[in-house]
């Protein structure tokens, strides 16, 4: 009825699927309803019509689907006695038992339906994040269901005792790492995608060419130039050590000259950008196994949601998409920040924020100096950032410095004092910041603060 609207929900499907052997036989004679043992179902297209330019609103809607699902669910329900198949990957095994006149084993009908839940469940999640989409509502943390669609099976995860897999959002984005091609290349690792990841989102937010090399989740060279080739000399420049086996991200095409310099200067896992020149993959190639991903243009991504897995649960929180306006910063010393220093200042801030806290990072002339990631005390960060830097020859004196999160005592500001800092930038709201500032001022340096906080775990 209603054009085929509704041809599946009806009590000849739904009672054979649900009909509990001996308990309902009964009712199954009474109606004259056959039991099933076998459900099949392809749903509707639907992140296929999403993702179509043609399609309409009208026309995505009609492709949710809601008889499949019901069917679906009912079968699952019901696995003591009906195999649930809703992947194409698992016909074989089920085909070998029909084929042999063999029942499907139980534990296989109860894999199966644990598999059909999941599927119903992306499913149902894709149709809410469009539906907010469309309404141009938010996705928040207090709303949302978790789902997606595995896009490859991993050798392993972080380590090769680790199972893993890569899933993807039913809706494609255009300059995302989910949907960037892989140009040449050996299969991406688990870590390789989490690291292409972080390089991605870093160099996204740059305007001018620019390059961000990370290693392990941290940045450990980032610089913005009037060439690529500049900024890459300058990123690499900051931490030739941790950058052997990196991850390299840039935001403009890479030329052949460009990308022949890399292969000769180091060892690299994956480059990752939005375009690359014939004469650039040319060179690579001699490299068969360095990764290159092309995601096309960096568009700005939408809203989106993080998520981390604790032990019984997972934390939902907005992706940290928080950007100052020049109204947002307040100078706090003394002396003002000089132009020059302004420039360096934003700079470091738009690098600190994709650094784990505690996080130090040291920048001058639009690359970084040095970078101190992930330690228990903001000190220590500054110490290995001026470490790094002195390691590698580069001059912290002169520079500013950049803090994720305010400075608890003026210890932390000493200490970037002693490396000659003329400025910095930090989120402010200790209890201590009139000890902090006192502090600056004490050393000539120019403070200003955000009242707003990068923390990265």
């Amino acid at each position: 009825m209603m054009d085929g609207r509704v041809k599946t929900l009806h009590p000849a499907i739904h009672g054979g699927l649900l009909a509990r052997p001996d308990i309902d036989d009964d009712a199954l004679a009474e109606h004259a309803i056959e039991r099933f043992d076998l459900l099949v179902v392809n749903l509707y297209p639907f992140a296929a019509t999403l993702n179509n330019a043609n399609s309409t609103d009208a026309d995505i809607v009609e492709n949710i689907d809601i008889g499949g699902p019901a069917m679906i669910r009912a079968a699952a329900k019901n696995h003591a006695a009906v195999t649930t198949l809703v992947d194409p990957e698992d016909y074989a095994e089920v085909l070998e038992h029909a084929q042999a006149g063999t029942e499907v084993p139980l534990t296989l009908r109860q894999r199966l339906a644990a598999k059909a839940f999941c599927h119903t469940g992306s499913y149902d999640s894709a149709i809410s994040r469009w539906m907010l989409e469309r309404a141009e509502l938010p996705l928040t943390a207090k709303d949302f269901a978790l789902g997606g669609t595995r896009q490859q099976s991993l050798r392993y995860g972080e380590n090769p005792h680790q199972q893993a897999a890569f899933y993807v959002d039913a809706r494609k984005h255009a300059g995302s790492l989910a949907q960037a091609s892989m140009r040449q290349g050996k299969a991406l690792s688990y870590n390789n995608i989490a690291d292409a990841d972080a390089a991605l989102e870093c160099v996204r937010q740059f305007d001018a060419p620019a390059c961000v090399i990370v290693k392990h989740a941290n940045p450990c060279g980032v610089a913005v130039s009037d060439s690529l080739s500049d900024a890459y000399a300058h990123a690499f420049a900051t931490d030739p050590t941790s950058a052997f086996g990196g991850i390299i991200a840039f935001n403009r095409e890479l030329s052949g000259p460009l990308a022949a310099q890399i292969v000769d200067k180091q060892f690299v896992e994956v480059i990752i950008g939005p375009s690359f020149s014939s004469e650039a993959l040319a060179a690579l190639s001699k490299k068969k196994n360095v990764r290159v991903l092309e995601t096309g243009e960096l568009r700005a991504l939408p809203a989106d949601i993080d998520i981390k897995r604790v032990s019984g649960g997972f934390l939902v929180q907005e992706r940290d998409d928080g950007v100052l306006n020049d109204h947002d910063l307040q100078v706090v010393t003394q002396r003002q920040p000089s132009d020059a220093e302004w420039r360096d200042l934003r700079f470091a801030w738009q690098v600190v924020k994709y650094v784990k806290s505690n996080a130090i990072v040291f920048c001058k002339d639009h690359h970084t100096i040095g970078i101190g990631a992930g330690q228990m005390s903001r000190v220590y960060s500054t110490r290995i950032a001026a470490i790094k830097a002195a390691d590698e020859g580069l001059t912290v004196a002169g520079s500013v410095v950049a803090s994720d999160a305010f400075f608890p005592f003026r210890d932390g500001l000493d200490s970037a004092a002693e490396h000659g800092i003329t400025a910095v930038i930090q989120p402010g709201g200790s209890i201590r910041d009139d000890e902090v500032i006192a502090a600056a001022d004490e050393h000539g340096l120019a403070m200003v603060l955000t009242g707003m906080r990068h923390f990265r775990h």
